[in-house]
């Protein structure tokens, strides 16, 4: 808890009086304590990808990979590693993208919108097999807000990981973020 006092000093023109207000209010912070890190391993192939026409014509490939953690302080950044085992088709480009989820609700239904606030390159080219790639994302000051979960309306974040083969490809994993501000 923050205690704050504030002071406030009306001046009329017509008389030269002053009315003077101080106020005491007090702020609670509903976080409590330290966050608890929940890191994430993730392992990437053509059969734990979901939404796949044709498994088949996709090439071989294993990605694995770290996130530090997807419970976030805001003011710190998104850590971890990334690892391309194996691929046999060429990497064109790794990618991080943040989206926010806004979603809003009513007796009619809800509508869900996500826009990408940030993308960043990690690799470009045929990355060498084996070689340890680190993620590093700084939330966006402007663009992101603690999440935030209400009765009618959210705001959450999520993390996508796009690996882009050369034969045209596009590989995604997603994965849920909450931030928080401490």
């Amino acid at each position: 808890m923050h205690t704050f006092s504030m002071k406030t000093i009306l001046k009329t023109d017509t008389s030269n009086s002053c009315l003077t207000l101080l106020s005491f209010f007090n702020v609670f912070s509903s976080q409590k304590g330290k966050l608890t890190p929940s890191p994430v391993d993730f392992t990437i192939t053509p059969e734990t990808l979901q939404n796949v026409k044709e498994r088949a014509s996709l090439p071989k490939f294993l990605i694995r990979g770290h996130l530090s953690s997807t419970n976030c302080v805001i003011t710190q950044p998104l850590t971890g590693e990334l690892v391309v085992e194996n691929a046999e088709a060429a990497v064109k480009s790794i990618e991080l993208q943040l989206v926010r989820v806004e979603t809003c609700g009513c007796a009619e239904g809800y509508a869900r919108d996500a826009t990408e606030i940030q993308n960043i390159q990690i690799a470009d080219g045929d990355v060498c097999r084996g070689l340890p790639i680190p993620i590093y994302m700084v939330f966006p000051r402007l663009f992101t807000c603690p999440t935030l979960e209400t009765t009618n309306f959210k705001v959450e974040f999520e993390v996508n990981i796009v690996v882009l083969l050369h034969d045209d490809h596009l590989i995604t994993e997603n994965f849920p973020l909450k931030l928080c501000r401490m």
